[in-house]
């Protein structure tokens, strides 16, 4: 079963993508527009509201990621492990050179991003509206087959819905209960790690998964 992870939050501790905003943004644009997310604005509409504000050139932000973001316990084996996909709805800019930092080698689905003085221009990967979900989301880069899904938040929903095997926290673990839909929770990747090997294993396959 192929394994595809959210970054911001989900393999990352803390949300670079809010990080950035508060270092170098406005964050009453960004509360106020994730307020709207789901109802007057998409996913997207948000997070280009946000990034308008940022107006730092990109190698200044870049060293704030480089020198502040830390990864969830247990990344670097689990990349060596199941050689995961990363789908992400930020920016290859901010994303590849924490890899590069930690001198992780992984698959990577995500947006660009030009780092204009008068304003930070998103330029989104090129998809159509899902038929599911109505926005630009994660599920057309999904592996075909099945596969497991790691997330934490608003654009993670979608994906997660059609996942066969879904790990979740945070705003994501909550919008699942709301809807009823079955998880698991994860705080590192040490555990999930295992729990993929055993499924894996037919002698070590965990039958059910089991709400928290």
């Amino acid at each position: 079963m192929r394994l595809v992870l959210d970054w911001d939050g989900t393999v990352t501790e803390r949300d670079t993508l809010e990080l950035v905003i508060e270092s170098f943004g406005d964050m009453a644009t960004y509360r106020r527009t994730g307020e709207l997310m789901g109802t007057a604005l998409t996913h997207d509409e948000a997070l280009v509201r946000s990034f308008a504000t940022v107006r730092a050139p990109l190698g200044d932000v870049v060293s704030r990621l480089v020198a502040d973001v830390r990864l969830r316990v247990g990344f670097q084996e689990l990349v060596e492990r199941h050689r995961p996909l990363v789908v992400s709805s930020g920016f290859h800019e901010l994303i590849e050179p924490v890899l590069r930092r930690e001198r992780v080698d992984v698959e990577l689905i995500a947006n660009t991003v030009e780092a204009r003085p008068d304003g930070w221009r998103i330029r989104f990967r090129d998809l159509p509206p899902c038929a599911e979900c109505g926005e630009r989301c994660k599920r057309a880069s999904l592996p075909r087959g099945e596969f497991a899904y790691a997330g934490d938040g608003y654009s993670d929903r979608c994906a997660a819905l059609a996942a066969d095997r879904v790990f979740a926290r945070d705003g994501l673990a909550r919008y699942l209960d709301r809807q009823g839909v079955p998880y698991e929770p994860f705080h590192d990747f040490v555990r999930l790690a295992d729990v993929l090997s055993q499924a894996a294993n037919p002698q070590g396959r965990i039958r059910d998964r089991e709400h928290p």
